[in-house]
């Protein structure tokens, strides 16, 4: 290929790739030896197969041969295709033997994570005992939960540590994707599915649930009526009298509660 260096190196930069991935090589799964345009082109087919043992994903780390898009040159995982000298990725992670043309992501290498991640090094930092990279926003600014993000979303169920979806934490300090919890909202779904505490202020309600109560005077039979309740957003145990609306924790005000025994009469 004649040119400059720098024109060798930009040749077909952004023209190649996948849905997942603009990128100049595609890469060797050595579980199978089959070639796929990135790991989640090859873990969808895979995922695909009538024999569910067939069916397998592949590790990042484990890619150590890719085919460059350009000449169809098969060679070791690096930068510069070894035939051509173009770069097969404008960004590259030798560790996670990822490429991607498209640079305005803002991919880094977290050490901590041990992947790359999109958005920009210095609008995340890595937090320790949740075990995953958040926004700076969330530094000294969320509940952590250990290992928060190694886990599956409780909603679609799509393992979140990798994911390449947005996340974002909830008021509990777990997690689960931006468009998962977006939707619960949307359905009148205000408790965490892993915990169950509120994700959002309730207090508005409290109190319309309060003006409902004051409105609906229980039977006789059941006025005086008590029950032990447990608050989901406190963690509180307490006997509250028992009401068809709902029992309102005594500790912080709250209709989240469910019940932990049955109402039974004074004696």
């Amino acid at each position: 290929m004649e040119g400059s260096a720098n024109e060798r190196l930009d040749f077909g930069k952004m023209g190649y790739g996948c849905k997942h991935y603009r990128r100049r090589c595609k890469i060797r799964a050595r579980c199978c030896n089959e070639i796929y345009p990135c790991r989640h082109c090859h873990n969808e087919a895979t995922s695909m197969l009538s024999n569910p043992f067939d069916r397998h994903e592949l590790v990042r780390y484990d890619v150590t041969e890719v085919v460059c898009s350009v000449c169809d040159t098969e060679q070791p995982v690096a930068q510069v295709c070894t035939n051509c000298g173009v770069n097969m990725g404008e960004y590259f992670c030798e560790v996670c033997k990822f490429y991607d043309d498209d640079t305005e992501k803002g991919q880094f290498h977290c050490d901590d994570c041990g992947i790359c991640r999109v958005g920009g090094h210095d609008k995340f930092f890595h937090c320790k005992k949740c075990a995953s990279c958040y926004a700076v926003g969330l530094r000294d600014n969320h509940l952590c939960v250990e290992n928060s993000m190694r886990h599956h979303c409780p909603i679609c169920y799509e393992y979140l540590f990798d994911s390449l979806k947005h996340t974002t934490v909830m008021k509990c300090g777990h997690t689960m994707h931006c468009e998962c919890y977006e939707e619960m909202i949307k359905r009148d779904k205000y408790c965490c599915p892993i915990c169950s505490k509120s994700v959002i202020d309730m207090s508005q309600t409290w109190k319309r649930i309060d003006e409902q109560i004051e409105a609906i005077v229980m039977p006789e039979d059941y006025r005086y009526r008590k029950v032990w309740i447990l608050c989901n957003d406190c963690n509180d145990t307490t006997e509250v009298y028992f009401h068809i609306i709902g029992q309102k924790c005594s500790h912080c005000k709250s209709y989240n509660t469910r019940s932990v025994a049955p109402p039974v009469l004074p004696q």
